[in-house]
């Protein structure tokens, strides 16, 4: 039997949300979004990433989004890779269907949650390992396959975590970069059931923002520049149905052969490939 474990705090709670801060979604917005989000800025340009020339180039009125027929302006953008059809249809159903017999955690902007990996303080930069109990069975399949990519040969998976972004909940993900200190430099995704964009925003230039238009079933790696100098986000209006992100990433050399940490490290690998994890808060009883 599969049971979720909730604090005495958390199972009195009456909150329909996991919403902090200045995160927002359809259930607390009514009452909370205009003195959380007072002052969202308009951007100027959007450019959309074209794979095959490693480019992002201007939309405008008669832009063309076919590789063969850009025009306008571009600019250079490096350190994504995305492989359509990654999965078949037959694969993608069975990965669904495995990842829905695990139980959700609601999370903030209107996601919900299963994570597979330690308890981390990222402040603090301490982790705890006593409930982590390895990747899922499921996953092993899917990192075989992602190791037989060139640019994925070394990839060691230490955490997973598999988002739902549902728009009848306002679902999304502000602009962020994911931990530099824990996770390494290749950020791996799965989309899965709809299609979407990555929004790739420069902090240092906030007048415009990159798009990469990733369908069902394909594989994004984030590394090099638009790992370290992009933050990336799921924006609302890019939820036109449900969707699906398996994430994996990989540990930072600091934890690797060599590194000061590599101890831990190992410890952490060597749970991971178990292949014998429970999303973190829940247990077998």
């Amino acid at each position: 039997m599969i049971e979720i474990m909730m604090s005495d705090q958390e199972s009195k709670s009456t909150k329909q949300c996991a919403c902090k801060g200045i995160r927002t979604c359809l259930v607390c917005e009514p009452t909370t979004i205009e003195q959380k989000l007072p002052n969202r800025r308009v951007r100027k340009e959007t450019y959309l990433y074209c794979q095959k020339c490693e480019k992002a180039w201007l939309q405008e009125e008669g832009s063309t989004n076919d590789h063969s027929n850009h025009s306008g302006q571009s600019i250079q953008f490096p350190g994504v890779y995305v492989k359509t059809d990654f999965l078949t249809e037959i694969e993608e159903k069975t990965l669904v269907s495995e990842v829905e017999k695990q139980p959700w955690v609601e999370s903030q902007s209107g996601r919900r949650k299963q994570d597979y990996g330690p308890k981390v303080n990222f402040k603090k930069k301490k982790i705890k390992t006593a409930s982590f109990t390895g990747l899922p069975e499921f996953s092993e399949s899917i990192i075989d396959k992602l190791t037989n990519l060139p640019l994925l040969k070394n990839f060691k998976v230490v955490e997973q975590c598999n988002l739902e972004y549902d728009p009848k909940h306002g679902a999304a993900i502000d602009p962020h970069f994911d931990d530099f200190w824990l996770w390494g430099e290749h950020l791996v995704t799965l989309n899965l059931l709809s299609d979407t964009f990555y929004t790739m925003s420069d902090p240092q230039n906030e007048d415009y923002i990159v798009k990469i238009y990733l369908p069902p079933r394909s594989l994004v790696v984030l590394y090099g520049p638009a790992r370290f100098k992009w933050k990336h986000a799921i924006e609302r209006g890019d939820i036109n149905a449900r969707r699906l992100a398996i994430t994996l990433r990989e540990l930072t050399p600091e934890f690797l052969e060599d590194g000061p940490k590599e101890e831990q490290g190992r410890e952490l690998l060597k749970i991971a490939y178990g292949f014998k994890g429970l999303p973190v808060g829940v247990a077998v009883i």
